[in-house]
């Protein structure tokens, strides 16, 4: 069986407070994109070995039992004693960019298992699954526009449509670490909640949305900050990283006409 998770970006992004479990509360609007990877699971026949994992195209660090896969594979087998299988993951999703990937494919391995085995489990108890794999994992459970608060676990759908964009994706193959981006991030509460100014028309997210990270990022990497600049000088009516980054991403008119002049190693799609 054969899964395909994709990506998302956040529209807006801020850093509320730090909570004592060590977390922190934040509040997002999880867009999702269809760039996407492939997950495929089949049958072992090797039954002294109960998990299989290889992968292609970007490289993946990291033990195999470290992938968060794997891990989802354990989770489930832990309650619902799976038999050996097979992954394999082909990489198409940039690593440590902001947009998903590795949260992305947890919980699409939590989805394709629960549907191959017939499991049975419902959304909210995969939510609860997803949560244990990582803050942004339930999301890709529900896999529709949503504003997301607290740790991200906390979705709202919402009615957001931006069909009539078309959305460039920019990675300088920088990779940022979570745990640094956010020790970077001086948190504040009182200020205008990103579902409200997401509200607003898009032309005016410009000036309102911010993503908290931005700050920190662009002044450790001018490469990111650049390719912002460049976006809006291409005409995109918005621009912003995704998540901690370092992938920044541009919302074009449909029949935007646009002429990068990006390094030949970024990623751009």
């Amino acid at each position: 069986m054969i899964l395909f998770p994709n990506c998302k970006i956040n529209l807006g992004l801020h850093i509320l407070r730090k909570r004592e479990d060590g977390f922190h509360d934040l509040e997002t609007v999880f867009y999702p994109v269809p760039l996407c990877d492939a997950l495929e699971v089949i049958h072992a026949n090797d039954q002294q070995k109960e998990i299989d994992f290889s992968s292609s195209r970007i490289a993946i660090d990291g033990k195999e039992e470290d992938n968060i896969c794997v891990k989802a594979y354990r989770l489930l087998k832990k309650d619902f004693g799976l038999p050996p299988i097979k992954i394999h993951l082909h990489k198409n999703i940039p690593i440590g960019a902001g947009l998903g990937g590795g949260s992305s494919d947890g919980a699409f391995m939590l989805l394709l298992l629960n549907k191959k085995f017939a499991l049975n489990i419902s959304e909210e108890k995969l939510t609860e699954y997803a949560l244990q794999l990582g803050s942004d994992c339930p999301f890709f459970i529900k896999n529709k526009v949503c504003y997301a608060a607290q740790r991200g676990e906390k979705l709202t759908p919402l009615q957001l449509d931006l069909s009539k964009y078309k959305i460039v994706l920019v990675n300088p193959r920088i990779h940022i670490n979570t745990g640094w981006a956010f020790s970077q991030i001086r948190p504040q509460e009182n200020r205008t909640s990103v579902l409200e100014i997401i509200q607003q028309p898009v032309e005016e997210w410009r000036s309102n949305l911010t993503n908290d990270f931005e700050e920190a990022v662009f002044k450790n990497h001018s490469s990111i900050k650049r390719i912002k600049e460049e976006l809006y000088q291409q005409g995109a009516v918005y621009a912003s990283i995704s998540g901690s980054g370092s992938t920044v991403f541009g919302l074009f008119a449909r029949k935007q006409v646009t002429a990068f002049n990006f390094p030949k190693e970024y990623f751009v799609h």
